[in-house]
């Protein structure tokens, strides 16, 4: 079976519009005619449909095929590209939990209205990407109740002696899904074989995907601890692999921004050396929409172009032991600026129809005292003030840490260059002392980017006088620039 390379995302991350949105928050048609376009124009191999934190279209598979039926005679859904659904996760988001019963529910009509497309059983949907992923048993679940009670009921009578369930609606298809689960925090990144080991065991499965979220842990500890969780997640999964014989295929939610992931259409190939043991990638919206349609489209041909292979072998005791310095350290500032931070996040372009989540620090986010925006907000908010979060909490690293940072991150001080490029040093007029003199600046030579500097200092004057009346225009100014808004 094929596995998808590049798996389109519906992240909010993007400065520019596509040119089919007809609003500047995009919602409902729009992200079917992105499907589409990610398909049929940039070449992605997937698209995650989100189920959650927003009004939920059950009909997206009808809607595609009857709109773009020319394209989807010739490109099979389900076979040759795939539609992979985001649900809620019941165990912490209880206000959306039924939204996942209804999206189960949906699978058999969305393959019913593939059947009567192709003539034949392709199912479109066999795959569901289960957030905030924290036992075996909440897979289970999601497994079980697809299998014992979206399907398996049709093989019950309404009554003693009446018909079956399938016999009057029909049969139910697939049988089963795939649950892929999305480890967001370093608890469960750093437990994912486990886990995983616990929700295999009684399975015959050949292959599993498995999704490491790269933004939220970048969000909750640093970014630093984030990129280390990550290669622990792959090492102990690629170990799990080896022991059961079940084959995993990770997958890595990266972003454009440096703290969210870098990966950029220019930064391709050294994502592909940093992340040889990744299988799926992520394609977010600044990636689509805020860069050159033809470098786009090369950059996709040639994440498919490549294989998965076998990742570095690190020493995980000491990523923890960095991961844990790190993390207290970043946590102290952040509470530090949480308020500058809010203050200016409220500025930020949402680009997307979204209702807040409700659940773990990387939905409704709290930290320690504080309560923070989103991630993508987050980031917004860190460069339009000239403060790259890439560099906070990293003052507590020495030089050991540091040189094993670039052994087991082969492009850190690419980042950490590309970060400090927005770095604007007006910021520490504003910023509390207690951050002001925790920060490592010192990353090397590196280049000032100078058009950015110039609109984050008039960002800065704007705070320091209580002016906010222009201040979206100029976060989305300086976005343009570094071609992502968080």
């Amino acid at each position: 079976m094929k596995i998808p390379r590049v798996m389109s995302t519906q992240h909010p991350d993007n400065v520019l519009l596509p040119f089919f949105a007809e609003s500047q928050d995009m919602s409902g048609d729009d992200e079917i005619q992105e499907a589409y376009y990610a398909f049929s124009h940039l070449g992605c191999d997937e698209q995650m449909w989100d189920c959650e934190g927003k009004e939920v279209d059950n009909f997206v598979v009808r809607k595609l095929l009857t709109k773009y039926e020319h394209f989807f005679r010739q490109i099979k859904l389900g076979e040759d590209i795939f539609l992979t659904l985001r649900v809620p996760n019941p165990d912490v988001e209880r206000e959306e939990a039924k939204v996942l019963i209804e999206t189960l529910e949906s699978i058999p009509r969305s393959c019913d209205a593939a059947r009567l497309f192709y003539g034949k059983d392709i199912p479109p949907i066999f795959e569901v990407i289960l957030p905030m992923t924290m036992s075996a048993e909440s897979l289970n679940r999601v497994y079980y109740y697809y299998k014992d009670f979206v399907v398996g009921k049709q093989s019950q009578p309404f009554y003693p002696g009446d018909i079956t369930i399938s016999e009057w609606i029909g049969e139910c298809k697939p049988e089963k899904i795939n649950v892929i689960p999305l480890f967001e925090d370093k608890e469960h990144q750093l437990e994912a074989h486990n886990i995983m080991k616990q929700y295999l065991k009684d399975k015959d499965i050949k292959h599993q995907r498995v999704f490491i979220a790269r933004s939220d842990p970048a969000m909750n500890y640093g970014m630093v601890s984030a990129i280390l969780c990550n290669k622990i997640a792959l090492q102990i999964l690629r170990m799990l692999s080896a022991e059961t014989g079940i084959k995993i295929y990770p997958i890595l939610g990266a972003g454009s921004a440096p703290f969210r992931g870098h990966l950029t259409p220019d930064t391709v190939d050294m994502i592909l050396e940093e992340y040889p043991d990744v299988q799926t990638f992520t394609i977010q919206s600044a990636f689509k929409y805020d860069n050159p349609v033809p470098s786009i489209i090369s950059a996709i041909n040639k994440l498919k172009a490549s294989e998965m292979m076998r990742g570095y072998d690190i020493d995980e005791g000491k990523c923890i032991e960095i991961i844990d310095k790190v993390s207290l350290e970043y946590r102290r500032c952040i509470e530090h600026l949480a308020n500058l931070i809010n203050y200016l996040a409220s500025f930020i372009p949402k680009r997307r129809m979204r209702k807040l989540h409700i659940g773990l620090f990387g939905y409704a986010r709290s930290l320690g005292k504080v309560r923070l925006p989103r991630v993508i907000s987050f980031c917004a908010a860190c460069y339009s003030l000239g403060l790259p979060p890439e560099i906070l909490g990293l003052n507590v690293l020495s030089s050991h840490d540091i040189k094993c940072m670039k052994d087991m991150h082969v492009n850190f001080i690419f980042d950490m260059k590309t970060a400090m490029s927005y770095f604007n040093e007006d910021v520490l007029t504003i910023i509390p002392d207690e951050v002001k003199t925790s920060l490592k600046l010192d990353w090397g030579d590196y280049k000032v980017n100078v058009d950015h500097k110039a609109i984050t200092s008039r960002i800065i004057k704007a705070i320091r006088e209580v002016n906010s009346s222009n201040l979206q225009s100029m976060i989305v100014e300086a976005a343009h620039i570094r071609k992502f808004l968080g």
